[in-house]
């Protein structure tokens, strides 16, 4: 009769570990300390959707029900009253696009979200991802360095606005976010720099 030994439950352990790294089980892993157990019961827990370029994610005042992490494509991220519109933020990698502030005080997201390309989105229910943070103490860890992060992001742009002429600002977010310029139309990067985009066309020209 087989006996089933610790070597065989270690090797067992890695097969999991190998079937389950994903997008989000490297982000976690990279980013934060989870134990693997947890973290493989997180990864498992999204659901794959797709979305067709057009698609909007979430309007202005509509409660966010959801954890979502950005798997392939390009969405817009902004703040639209009357006709007009301003871009706050741009995903092309791999990251969590979700309002964290609405979802965690059940307030309505002030942000609109539109998805520039055909996109594929993992996404968790709110009650799921309650359920983990209360299982799992790391999962507040996790949202406490969510805030860390947007708080520094929002300061830093800011920051920058204030700071930085035109020229500066496109050479700033050229250096640091070529990838923009890739998949995102110009007159949206415009509205993100603040700017016309015939002004950042002609900045572009000399630069």
């Amino acid at each position: 009769m087989y006996t089933y030994t610790a070597v065989d439950n270690k090797q067992k352990q890695e097969h999991i570990y190998m079937k389950h790294e994903s997008e989000i089980f490297n982000f976690f892993n990279s980013k934060f300390p989870f134990n693997q157990d947890g973290l493989i019961e997180f990864a498992n827990s999204f659901v794959t959707k797709t979305y067709k370029k057009g698609a909007i994610l979430s309007w202005t005042d509509e409660h966010v029900n959801s954890l979502r992490f950005l798997k392939e494509g390009t969405v817009r991220e902004y703040f639209a009253k009357d006709d007009k519109e301003m871009n706050t933020n741009f995903f092309v990698k791999p990251q969590f696009i979700t309002d964290f502030y609405s979802l965690t005080k059940l307030t309505p997201t002030k942000k609109n979200q539109e998805c520039l390309t055909d996109v594929v989105i993992k996404e968790m229910s709110l009650e799921t991802f309650n359920a983990f943070l209360f299982k799992y103490e790391c999962g507040k860890q996790f949202v406490d360095e969510i805030f860390k992060e947007l708080i520094e992001r929002k300061e830093n742009e800011e920051f920058k606005h204030f700071i930085l002429t035109p020229d500066e600002l496109y050479l700033d977010l050229l250096q640091n976010k070529p990838e923009w310029f890739q998949s995102i139309p110009l007159r949206h990067i415009a509205t993100y720099l603040r700017m016309t985009p015939e002004t950042l066309s002609r900045i572009r020209k000399r630069n």
